[in-house]
C-alpha cells in the first residue's frame, strides 16, 4: 500500500471532514472532495497523509487517484497562502473594444463590431481586475480562476469569421 505524506505550512489549517477537506490559508479557505473508496486521508500533526485503497482490486486505480489528490492538495495549500494570478491582455485591430465587469458578469462590448455585447460569467470567488487593456484574474481556487479564464476567452471567439483575420480578443499572457 502506497501512502503520501503533505507537509501543512505554519499558517495553514487542514480538516478533513467526511469525503471532503477544508484548507484554511492567510488568504481564505478552500474544500476540495475525495472518493473514500480509493483515498482514506487524514491529518497527523503538521502533514496530511493520504492512504490508498486496502482492497486489492481497487489498488491500481488507488495509487493513481492519490498522487493526483496529493497534487491538488499541493495546489490547494500553495493557493490559500500565495493566490492564483493569470494575466490577459485585451487586443484588438479592427473594431475598438470595452469590458466592463458588472457583479458576477463581465459585459465585452464592440467586439467585431457586434451591437450587442457578449456576456460571461465569473467563477466562484475569483476578482478580476481591468486597467487600460490589462485583465488580471485573481483567485485562491485554480479550477475557479482558469474557468473564469477559459469563459472570457470563449466570450470573444470569432464565430463563423476567419480566425486568421479577426484576431481581435482577450488572449492569456504567457510569462516565463
Amino acid at each position: 500500500m502506497i501512502m503520501e505524506k503533505i507537509e501543512i505550512p505554519s499558517g495553514t489549517q487542514v480538516s478533513v471532514d467526511n469525503e471532503h477537506i477544508v484548507i484554511k490559508g492567510k488568504l481564505g479557505s478552500t474544500k476540495k472532495k475525495f472518493n473514500k473508496k480509493f483515498a482514506n486521508v487524514k491529518v497527523e500533526g503538521n502533514a496530511v497523509v493520504i492512504e490508498g485503497s486496502k482492497i486489492k482490486s481497487m489498488q491500481r486505480r488507488s495509487s493513481t487517484a492519490e498522487h493526483a489528490l496529493a497534487n491538488v492538495l499541493n495546489d490547494a495549500i500553495k493557493a490559500v497562502n500565495e493566490g492564483i494570478e493569470e494575466h490577459m491582455k485585451i487586443v484588438y485591430a479592427h473594431f475598438p473594444m470595452s469590458v466592463e465587469i458588472k457583479g458576477k458578469e463581465i459585459s465585452i462590448k464592440n467586439i467585431f463590431g457586434e451591437k450587442v455585447p457578449r456576456k460571461t460569467s465569473i467563477v466562484g470567488e475569483t476578482k478580476v481586475e481591468i486597467k487600460g487593456q490589462d485583465v488580471t484574474v485573481k483567485g485562491i481556487d485554480r479550477y475557479d480562476v482558469g474557468q473564469t479564464v477559459a469563459n472570457i476567452r470563449k466570450a470573444c471567439a470569432a464565430r463563423g469569421n476567419d480566425t486568421r483575420v479577426f484576431q481581435d480578443g482577450i488572449y492569456t499572457i504567457i510569462e516565463e
